[in-house]
This record gives structure tokens, C-alpha cells and sequence, in this order.
């Protein structure tokens, strides 16, 4: 039996509950997820490549069918050289898509690759990594907004 390998990749910085519940649902779908911290120097982090993957692999500390590391380079090449299978992304809104759809049509002529989307809980749809990182930045509790770490 051929098994599915997906990537999610993403900034995550922070790693949120909306990502969090994303990888818990495609789990269902696929026999293993590589979650990529994307590496990109132009970019102002709160947290170093580093403590991302730090985070996520304390979540995921149980799961074995998680792999976390980073990448500096096209997200669909990263996507070939680790042989995923397609792109899992989460959607939050109709703006969300419309980007997403389009990078799917790019990745797609691109490199053949195909994209599954599947669309945030509503409980989730607010959250945004732009939203925890000002709520730390204001000190306020975000223990709602992240998932736990193990």
C-alpha cells in the first residue's frame, strides 16, 4: 500500500491552534505530514527557525507520523525533494482562498504538484499568527490561541 505524505508549510510563528487543528484533521487523511518552518531572512520573526521547530516538535512529541524541519527555498521544490505527495494548506476566509488558489494553480503548472485545502473551524477563523504575536507583544494571554506544548 502506497503511503501519502503531505507538507504544511508555513511561517508559523507562532504555531496556533488553527494550524493545530489543520494537522489534526489531515492526520485522518494522510499516513504522514512533514510540517516546514519556512526560512525567510527578510521577514520579522518573534521566534528564531529554531524555537518554531522546538514548539512544534514538543506538540508532536507523540505523533510519530510528524516530521518538523525548516526549508530556504520554493515551497514546491522543498515539496519534490522530500517527495510529499501534495501541499496541505488551511483556509480562513474568502481572501485566504482566492491567495491559496492561486499558488495551487501556480504549483500546479509549476511542477505538477497539487494542493489540498481544507477550510478552518469557525471557532478558529480569527486566529492568526499576526494576531498572537501582537497579543504577546501587548502581554496578554494567548494560553486560548496556542496549542499546548508538551
Amino acid at each position: 500500500m502506497m503511503k501519502r505524505k503531505a507538507l504544511f508549510s508555513g511561517t508559523f510563528d507562532p504555531f496556533t491552534v488553527g494550524h493545530y487543528s489543520i494537522i489534526e484533521r489531515a492526520l485522518r487523511l494522510v499516513d504522514e505530514i512533514v510540517i516546514a518552518v519556512g526560512v525567510n531572512a527578510e521577514k520579522q520573526m518573534l521566534y528564531s527557525p529554531e524555537e518554531r521547530m522546538d514548539m512544534i516538535r514538543k506538540i508532536y512529541s507523540e505523533e510519530k507520523r510528524i516530521e518538523v524541519t525548516s526549508y530556504d527555498m520554493l515551497t514546491v521544490d522543498f515539496a519534490k525533494e522530500i517527495h510529499a505527495d501534495f501541499l496541505l494548506r488551511g483556509v480562513r476566509s474568502s481572501g485566504d482562498f482566492e491567495y491559496e488558489k492561486n499558488m495551487a494553480d501556480t504549483n500546479r503548472k509549476l511542477a505538477g504538484m497539487e494542493t489540498v485545502i481544507l477550510i478552518s473551524e469557525p471557532e478558529y477563523e480569527h486566529v492568526s499568527s499576526s494576531l498572537v504575536r501582537e497579543l504577546i507583544h501587548y502581554k496578554k494571554d494567548i494560553t486560548n490561541l496556542i496549542p499546548v506544548i508538551k
